[in-house]
């Protein structure tokens, strides 16, 4: 059974279409009746939106099976009032979820990624924090990667933030423990039955921020090189020893085909 990433996994950065092999391997685990959830960090757009754009460029997925951080925000973030930080987009879907964005009292500082932060930005979000906002991160990517080039994620800048105010923060998305505890629930709705983490494979691009926060729950990890990596020294030699993905792929057809020789 498997948790899948979407961005940089099944869709380009680049362009959005699908990767290789990503629209074959959800009709084989759909034919081969394997249970899986789609858990992305889409912020930008309604996840309505998202998962019928999902669908409409060629992925059979079910509403049952997709979960993003906008279908569990108002569980976790009660304040209303927030300074957040991001794409217009998301921005825009904050305020349809009822959110008011305040950016002179704010309650908390709610962090996503877009490609144009700039030190001003940085300086109201640490005033806030030092007049008690609390911090919130939409999600916590690592790395942010748009038009070819590399950005920081809003989990460096999280961590920046944490350094920077000597605050700690929570995180909506993943690698949240709260966001992978909703996924299984719903993963096991969909199966009538308990499941631990082990049984569960995560499959992304994002190998700090996806896949270590899956390998701490126990879950096992295939990391794919169609998104923010292109080459697995970039990044593998640099994390610890326990936290790296059991298996590494060039894409999903790659891990279609190792799925198919092992079965």
């Amino acid at each position: 059974m498997y948790f899948i990433d979407v961005q940089g996994t099944l869709i380009s950065d680049e362009d959005k279409s699908p990767i290789n092999g990503a629209i074959d391997f959800i009709e084989y685990l759909n034919a081969s009746n394997d249970p899986f959830m789609i858990v992305t960090n889409n912020t930008k757009n309604p996840s309505a939106e998202f998962l019928h754009f999902l669908q409409g460029s060629g992925f059979s997925i079910e509403q049952t099976h997709y979960l993003d951080p906008l279908m569990v925000i108002q569980e976790q973030v009660k304040m209303k009032k927030l300074a957040a930080y991001g794409d217009e987009k998301l921005l825009a879907v904050l305020e349809k979820l009822g959110y008011e964005l305040d950016y002179t009292n704010p309650d908390c500082v709610c962090v996503g990624v877009k490609q144009d932060y700039n030190s001003e930005d940085f300086a109201q979000m640490i005033d806030f924090l030092l007049n008690g906002a609390k911090l919130i991160g939409m999600h916590a990517i690592t790395l942010y990667a748009k038009d070819g080039k590399r950005y920081p994620g809003s989990g460096a800048i999280l961590e920046m933030l944490k350094a920077a105010a000597i605050v700690d923060y929570e995180i909506v998305g993943k690698p949240s423990l709260t966001f992978y505890r909703h996924a299984k629930e719903m993963l096991e709705a969909t199966m009538s039955q308990k499941i631990d983490f082990s049984d569960i494979t995560m499959i992304s691009d994002d190998v700090q921020g996806d896949l270590s926060g899956a390998k701490e729950l126990g879950m096992k990890t295939i990391f794919v090189l169609s998104g923010k990596y292109h080459d697995a020294d970039e990044i593998i030699p640099h994390l610890k020893p326990e936290l790296r993905p059991d298996l590494i792929f060039k894409d999903m057809a790659e891990v279609l085909k190792h799925l198919k020789e092992n079965i």
